[in-house]
């Protein structure tokens, strides 16, 4: 805590508090196209205007604490390292939505990570900047920190609601919108942990500061977690828009002598899989939508030309029948499906027409779901079997030897 307030921490929603309306954070916000760093890519300032500001009842924040992606670990560090700065995120947003009570979704397995989080929350009100009155001010806020119990499906948002509210974490249908009902049937604003982190920066330079950081429409700079076959894996804050070339060769040092690069997975799992020949494209929400791609949580994942497809094709594959809450039909049967096949392929045993199965399921589950996690199983898939359909067609002509049991 001392370390962050030398630092000028907490004075972006010292700001805030003292010197705008919550009207006019918002229009900062908005002004500065905070995109959603989650996933989805919705811009928050765009959220938080669907929040009625009229009527009785609380509204709440969530903050989706709920990192379980394949290939994601942004927010695990901003939650280690920077706990305060999350909280301060917390602050202004709250302020701006007049939020008095603010949720931390943490994943299950993050149990050190929540002990240093609950940690911060304790010093907060300790120094004033939490509690009855935030710095001073006349606004109230209180942070609670909830564990989940691991399940990758409770980082879809009405799924988080619907355990935080102590009930299976099933998705739900949607419209209505959390938005406007929410958790405990009150609106709700859910976002993303580096979201929130992004506020007191943007709030400290101005709108226009932040948005000339990214692209016109996706401003500021993003966490890009590089993992898979590269030389320096980790994690690197460049600008929203910074190529993904540049990114792989330049951050983290290429493929190691003697490997050639055989696809990336730009945004976490869930995101289609792209080839060498179109890694120039910018790194940013529509650029990816535009290549056939997903910007997504910007978990960036290496493949490399000695890792035979099948074998990503049976992780994903596997992931996502693992996770499936089951509530749908078309995910809790077309993922268990294609994991068998991709299985059955991995394992030398593939069978003629198994590809062509494989894009039939993916396409039979894509878009048959309540909640994004069927799309997010089958996007990836398709996009590798249609890229990689020489591939998997040979390792059913010559399969290889299994693979060792992980």
């Amino acid at each position: 805590m001392a370390e962050y307030e030398a630092g000028g921490g907490y004075q972006s929603a010292r700001k805030a508090l003292t010197s705008l309306t919550p009207e006019a954070v918002r229009d900062e916000v908005r002004k500065a196209a905070l995109r959603g760093r989650g996933g989805a890519g919705f811009p928050a300032g765009a959220k938080w205007g669907f929040v009625p500001q009229d009527g009785a009842g609380p509204r709440y924040l969530c903050v989706n604490a709920d990192e379980g992606e394949p290939g994601t670990f942004k927010d695990r560090r901003i939650l280690t390292r920077t706990p305060h700065l999350l909280l301060e995120g917390i602050i202004i947003a709250s302020y701006a939505v007049g939020v008095h009570t603010a949720f931390v979704y943490i994943r299950g397995e993050y149990e050190m990570i929540a002990r240093r989080l609950e940690a911060a929350v304790a010093e907060a009100y300790a120094c004033g900047c939490l509690g009855r009155r935030v710095l001073g001010s006349e606004f109230g806020l209180d942070v609670l920190v909830h564990r989940g119990a691991g399940a990758y499906v409770c980082g879809e948002e009405t799924a988080l609601l619907e355990s935080l509210e102590g009930k299976r974490g099933w998705p739900r249908l949607k419209p209505p919108f959390p938005a406007t009902i929410g958790l405990f049937r009150q609106p709700t604003v859910i976002q993303n942990v580096e979201t929130l982190a992004n506020l007191p920066r943007l709030m400290a330079d101005g709108a226009a500061a932040f948005l000339a950081l990214g692209r016109p429409k996706d401003g500021g700079t993003r966490l890009f977690g590089v993992s898979g076959t590269v030389v320096r894996p980790g994690l690197y804050e460049r600008a929203v828009g910074t190529p993904l070339r540049e990114i792989i060769f330049e951050d983290a040092g290429g493929l190691p002598p003697g490997r050639r690069l055989k696809a990336v997975i730009p945004g976490g799992l869930s995101s289609p899989l792209l080839l060498p020949d179109e890694i120039n494209v910018a790194m940013d929400v529509d650029s990816l939508a535009a290549a056939g791609s997903m910007l997504g949580s910007a978990g960036i994942i290496v493949i490399a030309d000695d890792t035979p497809i099948v074998t990503v094709l049976d992780r994903m594959a596997s992931f996502y029948a693992h996770e499936s809450c089951g509530q749908c039909t078309p995910c809790r049967l077309g993922t268990s499906w294609l994991a068998k096949i991709a299985s059955r392929l991995a394992k030398g045993e593939g069978r003629p027409g198994d590809p062509a199965e494989i894009e039939r399921v993916a396409g039979l589950v894509r878009g048959r779901t309540l909640c994004p996690l069927g799309d997010a199983a089958a996007l990836p898939i398709l996009a590798l079997t249609r890229k990689f359909r020489t591939e998997l067609d040979a390792a059913v002509a010559h399969p290889r030897p299994p693979e060792a049991p992980r």
